[in-house]
């Protein structure tokens, strides 16, 4: 096998990878775990213990 046949072959088989997770990356059956997994960031609870609002306080964060 040639060089310029297996660049061409690891070209192709590259590009068919990459197709087939785009098309797994925007199939119906992901959206909804991506959405799960995008939302999970506000699913912390709010309430705070009275350690964390020293710790928040001392550091300067604002809730």
């Amino acid at each position: 096998m040639e060089f310029q046949t297996f660049n061409g072959l690891y070209t192709l088989f590259l590009i068919i990878i990459f197709v087939a997770l785009i098309l797994w990356a925007y199939s119906k059956k992901q959206k909804k775990s991506f959405d799960n997994i995008a939302n999970s960031i506000f699913d912390e609870p709010q309430n705070l213990s009275k350690n964390q609002k020293a710790e928040n306080k001392q550091s300067g964060v604002k809730k």
